[in-house]
């Protein structure tokens, strides 16, 4: 009784369906991928005992970084022209909340000015964000 070896395959297994797939997955993800790299402002938040959490999701955030320049939506503004810009943001909102992050050596008075600004154009809420101090630098506290 003869058995018969094992019968080598001439035929290689097609790749090209594999490779199509790992290339469009290599496009999707450049296509999708987000290389920019986000842009801040350091400033320091001061400390408050009594911070609590909020969702400030519907606020306008206005930055007051330490050399005292006022900052809304990324951009340096004047303060002389700080209400108007928030009145002209505030109207087509329907919370008309502002949200004041200065950096803990930054001048009372740019905080007075950013607050008066507020109210002026129509703030119902201004809120000014600390940190507990117990709490890490990557939470923010109000």
């Amino acid at each position: 009784m003869r058995f018969e070896g094992v019968r080598k395959s001439q035929s290689s297994p097609n790749l090209t369906p594999l490779i199509d797939i790992v290339f469009l997955l290599l496009v999707f993800f450049m296509l999708t991928a987000h290389f920019v790299k986000d842009e801040s402002i350091a400033i320091e938040l001061p400390q408050a005992e009594s911070a609590v959490v909020r969702d400030d999701h519907a606020a306008l955030e206005v930055l007051l970084d330490p050399e005292g320049r006022v900052h809304l939506d990324g951009a340096v503004v004047e303060a002389a022209e700080l209400e108007h810009l928030l009145r002209s943001k505030l109207s087509g909102r329907k919370e008309k909340w502002v949200t004041l992050k200065g950096d803990k050596g930054a001048d009372l008075g740019g905080a007075v000015t950013i607050l008066d600004a507020a109210r002026k154009a129509g703030a119902t809420a201004v809120d000014v964000v600390t940190e507990k101090p117990s709490a890490s630098k990557g939470s923010r506290r109000r």
